[in-house]
């Protein structure tokens, strides 16, 4: 195991390793262009507006402080609470492992180190999950 693999996850070591926030931005791109032509995607592209621009801004955003760079979202939208921001539109696995797949696929196209891009998609999963888990609950109540 080499010692980058070691350093994501503490401080800006992940931001530092996507590119800061350049590299985000490509990689939050490339998602919304594969979300959009893709059709094994179009389930999640439903659940966006039709213009993606606001939708790519807050995922960067997002993504940037999430990976230990700048806090970005707090600075432009307020605070969030991840989960519950999405528990408004029915999630369940089938879109959780479609949203999942259509990271991994924009991951491939970085160049990063694919330690880095297994240790995203591991990553990714756990809010991914909990946002299902979020709707799941909403809609249950429903």
């Amino acid at each position: 195991m080499s010692s980058s693999i070691t350093n994501y996850g503490v401080s800006s070591a992940t931001y530092q390793a996507a590119g800061e926030l350049k590299g985000i931005r490509q990689l939050v791109d490339d998602f919304y262009n594969i979300m959009n032509t893709s059709n094994d995607y179009k389930i999640i592209r439903a659940m966006h507006t039709g213009d993606l621009t606001i939708s790519k801004d807050k995922l960067t955003c997002f993504l940037s402080g999430w990976m230990g760079g700048e806090r970005l979202f707090s600075e432009k939208y307020g605070s969030i609470n991840i989960p519950q921001f999405h528990a408004f539109i029915k999630i369940g696995e089938k879109e959780r492992d479609q949203w999942l797949h259509c990271m991994q696929e924009s991951l491939a196209k970085q160049n990063y180190p694919e330690s880095l891009k297994t240790y995203l998609i591991e990553q990714l999963w756990v809010p991914a999950e909990r946002i299902r888990i979020a709707s799941k609950q909403r809609h249950e109540k429903s």
